[in-house]
């Protein structure tokens, strides 16, 4: 005959367990930040946007001012798409310490990035520049993706992971080339996996 006194403590021990569980997968949500596949998108747009701009011959040897002019257009693009992802009702206070981190964690490699250019520039060395940017802004991306939720972070790491092969290509290419290796990955990857992230995102 079994004892009722041992049936209410395993009871109880289950409806606890899975307490603590609902809890911890809360705070680990918490701490992570659903990315909008719409920035994604809108630094794609504008990467490729320069891409076409300085493949024009009046404009080609310009090409460093109109990706820095683009590098700017498209932070600035992503970080309000960022914010307003953030300030979503559903989503509330939950995702601005993530969203702020997740931001914040890009910083160090992209602040390396333009002192490289910056120094490379100096040396005459700007064939290395494209190289440089995609590489840095890879790894940025890599060391993001671990702020981002579970559903995501594969597809955050695999564009950072494919920028810095773009990056890896870019210096073995010819300086003719490097605008549209610019292109491949500050258009095509970004629009590519805005796409992906969107349609995670959604499904979420």
């Amino acid at each position: 005959m079994s004892n009722p006194r041992s049936n209410n403590t395993v009871a109880i021990d289950s409806h606890a367990l899975g307490t603590l569980n609902y809890i911890r997968a809360s705070i680990e949500a918490a701490g992570a930040f659903a990315v909008p596949g719409i920035a994604g998108i809108a630094m794609g747009v504008v990467g490729l946007v320069a891409t076409l701009v300085a493949s024009v011959p009046g404009f080609a040897a310009y090409w460093l001012e109109i990706w820095l002019i683009a590098a700017m257009a498209a932070a600035a693009s992503g970080v309000l798409f960022i914010a307003r992802h953030s300030r979503q009702p559903a989503r509330g206070m939950l995702y601005r310490g993530p969203a702020r981190k997740f931001v914040l964690s890009l910083c160090p490699s992209l602040l390396a990035g333009a002192v490289l250019t910056v120094v490379l520039w100096d040396a005459g060395l700007s064939s290395l520049i494209p190289g440089a940017w995609l590489v840095l802004y890879g790894c940025a991306v890599l060391s993001a993706s671990m702020m981002t939720n579970a559903a995501m972070v594969r597809l955050i790491a695999m564009m950072g992971g494919l920028f810095v092969v773009c990056g890896v290509i870019a210096f073995q290419l010819p300086p003719r080339w490097h605008n549209l290796a610019l292109g491949m990955g500050f258009g095509v990857l970004h629009l590519l996996f805005g796409i992906l992230i969107g349609r995670t995102d959604r499904v979420e």
